[in-house]
């Protein structure tokens, strides 16, 4: 589908300001209805007689469920773990907080034997409870496995992908949801409208290994971990942030050089840059009048961090052996002297360091 980048720009404007539908031509865009109860509820309802749960008891539950008041989507899966006690079971584990983040999209929802109506319907609310737990990997790949028009709330599925996306960094992935919740699909909630139009203008800010890289990196580390992923992709994505905090430090020191070496070239005093001196000509008859003179007291500089910066890798590689006193007065100085993002960023360097040299304190 081709980008639409007008239209997508006038309606996230929109979103943000009063949240409203962006004008439309019908016949310019594809379009993907609005959830209606009233249909859903007939095909949901369907679906339940057709795998043979005509009992009472099971209608009075439907019955229960859709006079609730609760969102579309609860709705309906619920109406498929009436008809599907496999199903009941896989939502109920996908949304337990305490049950271990899956590792594979289960065999069931691509299960082609099944109707449309239940794989689809049942991907998305399996993928939208990994969102909530922030499993982004398995919720994107369950949501993969679904269309849009085949779910009964196609603005919850885009929204949920798109929240997957930017989380993973799919930038233009996530354009792609994104661009599609906010054009195609009509009178789709503001809650979801507002939160896409706040992901679209993050992303639009996004640079390729600058420090928000790496503190968005970090973060998705930081989550792996915490799903108890410490494998070889997580490794992966450490080692890609220790080479750019490395190739970082390295542009500083070199651009730290360079403003030194440049010190004292122009405007003070001496020939203009491109002539020769000779002996007499400058003050103190210095003969190279051209070469810096500050590092006669040690080169120190201040104001931008960067010796700090150098220092703090230094420390990092022997963090292990240093006593506590010294690593807290280390961390303090960290968090007076550097931004809230290079105190992060330095902070996973030495963990990282010390974990490398098995020096875990």
């Amino acid at each position: 589908m081709l980008k639409r980048s007008g239209a997508m720009a006038m309606a996230l404007l929109l979103a943000g300001a009063a949240l409203a539908a962006p004008p439309r031509d019908g016949s310019a865009f594809s379009t993907l209805k609005a959830p209606d109860v009233a249909e859903a509820k007939k095909e949901a309802e369907a679906w339940l007689k057709s795998v043979g749960k005509t009992d009472p008891a099971t209608l009075a539950k439907f019955k229960k469920v859709w006079e609730a008041e609760k969102p579309l989507l609860d709705k309906v899966s619920e109406t498929i773990c009436l008809g599907d006690a496999e199903a009941g079971k896989l939502l109920a584990t996908a949304r337990d907080a305490n049950a271990p983040a899956p590792v594979e999209v289960p065999a069931l929802l691509k299960d082609a034997k099944k109707p449309a109506f239940f794989r689809a319907n049942l991907g998305l609310a399996y993928g939208r409870a990994l969102v909530y737990r922030h499993v982004y990997e398995e919720a994107l790949e369950a949501l993969r496995l679904v269309k849009a028009d085949d779910v009964a709330d196609p603005a919850s599925y885009l929204f949920h992908r798109a929240i997957c996306e930017h989380a993973m960094m799919l930038k233009a992935k996530a354009d792609d949801s994104i661009d599609r919740l906010m054009v195609d699909v009509t009178e789709s909630p503001e809650r979801y409208r507002a939160v896409a139009s706040m992901m679209y203008y993050d992303m639009q800010t996004w640079k390729e290994k600058d420090l928000g890289w790496i503190a968005r990196k970090m973060d998705n580390i930081q989550r792996r971990l915490d799903l108890k992923r410490g494998g070889k992709q997580t490794q992966q994505m450490q080692k890609e942030v220790l080479i750019r905090l490395d190739e970082m430090i390295k542009e500083m020191e070199n651009q730290q050089k360079n403003q030194q070496s440049g010190q004292g070239g122009e405007n003070d005093g001496n020939c203009p840059p491109g002539s020769e001196g000779k002996p007499g000509d400058g003050p103190n008859n210095n003969p190279n009048p051209s070469a810096p003179q500050q590092d006669t007291k040690g080169g120190q500089t201040s104001g931008q961090g960067n010796v700090e910066k150098k220092q703090f890798k230094e420390v990092a590689e022997v963090w292990g052996k240093l006593p506590e006193k010294e690593r807290e007065r280390i961390r303090e100085e960290l968090r007076q002297k550097m931004s809230a993002k290079d105190r992060a960023m330095l902070e996973a360097y030495i963990r990282e360091m010390q974990n490398r040299t098995g020096n875990k304190k």
